[in-house]
């Protein structure tokens, strides 16, 4: 038993960031930003436009090297092993990034084979994500003739396909109707419950709410608040709001 404790006590979390900080020209679009997120965690990112959301998920993804700090993605450093992470995590983007002249099949083996995922290993998983999202009946129409809730769908599995261990969700239900988003909703508590470690960016306290284990809330490239959102239940949404809203200088204090 105490092996075992010792092992629990020493996981590797899923996504760590210590003092990262991202500067351009004179804007520090994040300061000095440290962060624990646990392996299988739904861990919710919000704040308001020009906050660092954006940025802090380009430094995770090594799209962009941090100015100074470090970030790991279980357990590997971003900095110095960014081929690595890349193959550690799934991005689902806000803007659609399949082919439309493409069927979803095509979309998902093309996606495979630039993650370097064999042919039998990419025909299963794509079925299984096809079946995941209900898509499976359509997978060999163009997705031009696909409508937005199903483009949408496709988005995420695309992200999904070489089965990452950490899976980043930048603002994934914004522009969609009430029914879609509860569908995508679905969807991620799914990847969840597979073991996944969630990250996702949002302007919707409801989504946070609904979803998230635990949130953040960016304002300036800093972090002013964290916790488990129902525990932190009317003070939350004060904060967004202030950040939101208006230039407190108090609202960057406050934490949970």
């Amino acid at each position: 038993m105490a092996h075992s404790q010792t092992q629990t006590s020493h996981r590797v979390p899923g996504v760590k960031i210590e003092n990262a900080s991202r500067r351009f020209g004179r804007i520090w679009a994040v300061h000095d930003v440290s962060l624990e997120v646990a392996q299988g965690e739904l861990f919710g990112l919000l704040g308001p436009n020009g906050a660092g959301k954006t940025t802090l998920f380009s430094m995770l993804s090594t799209q962009i090297k941090p100015t100074s700090g470090n970030l790991w993605v279980q357990g590997v450093n971003v900095r110095s092993s960014p081929k690595r992470v890349r193959s550690l995590i799934g991005i689902v983007p806000q803007t659609a990034a399949a082919y439309e002249k493409l069927s979803a099949w095509e979309n998902l083996t093309l996606f495979a084979e630039l993650h370097g995922v064999g042919d039998l290993q990419a025909q299963r998983r794509a079925g299984e994500l096809l079946r995941m999202v209900g898509l499976t009946e359509r997978r060999h129409d163009a997705v031009a003739t696909y409508s937005g809730g199903m483009k949408h769908r496709l988005n995420i599995i695309l992200g999904l396909i070489h089965d990452p261990s950490v899976v980043f969700f930048d603002e994934p239900t914004t522009g969609l109707d009430p029914i879609a988003r509860r569908g995508l909703w679905e969807i991620i508590r799914l990847l969840q419950r597979t073991g996944k470690t969630i990250i996702l960016t949002t302007h919707y306290m409801d989504e946070a709410e609904r979803l998230c284990d635990r949130v953040a809330i960016l304002n300036r490239g800093r972090i002013v608040a964290q916790g488990n959102p129902h525990k932190m239940g009317k003070s939350l949404e004060e904060i967004f709001f202030q950040c939101t809203t208006s230039d407190d200088p108090q609202a960057q204090r406050r934490t949970s």
